[in-house]
């Protein structure tokens, strides 16, 4: 029971961390154009 005390902190802390690089790859622009990049690794240049 005890170790309930740790992993329920740790858990939220963790979750907070993926929703900041989640939200920062949103913001810097990461997911604007994923159709291009996607054709891009199966043409030849």
């Amino acid at each position: 029971m005890d170790i309930l005390y740790l992993l329920i902190p740790l858990s939220a802390v963790l979750l907070l961390a993926i929703v900041g690089v989640f939200g920062w790859a949103v913001f810097h622009g990461q997911f604007e154009d994923v159709q291009r990049e996607g054709e891009r690794i199966l043409t030849d240049d």
